[in-house]
């Protein structure tokens, strides 16, 4: 079963939403894998600086610009996670096409405030 969520742009400075994020997964007892320009650690969290084959990839919430996502397209698209998050400063209308093309649900949003509301 897909359960796995996958915090691209993840970051270990406290003051990132990325990080605050996978903290608040974690309060919530929500599997969460990590993927950053450098590695690092959430708490129990170790950050990967490279690709992964992750497996069970239910959610992909992005912490990067547009202009970084590029190079992620084919690897998010071959995770094929249920659904990818936007998160403010993420909107990407031509990788939301892309998705939605793969029958990806596409979701402008902010993970922490889903995550807050029970929404997640």
């Amino acid at each position: 079963m897909k359960n796995e969520t996958l915090v691209l742009g993840a970051s270990s400075n406290p003051n990132r939403y990325s990080n605050i994020a996978i903290k608040r997964l974690l309060d919530k007892e929500l599997p969460v894998v990590a993927l950053g320009k450098k590695k690092g650690k959430v708490l129990s969290i170790n950050i990967d600086d490279k690709k992964q084959d992750y497996k069970n990839i239910d959610t992909v919430t992005l912490y990067l610009n547009p202009k970084r996502q590029e190079e992620y397209y084919k690897y998010i698209i071959d995770l094929q996670p249920r659904r990818v998050i936007f998160n403010p400063g993420a909107e990407n209308d031509e990788f939301v096409k892309l998705l939605e093309e793969n029958n990806i649900e596409a979701l402008v949003a902010c993970t922490l405030v889903m995550i807050s509301i029970n929404e997640y």
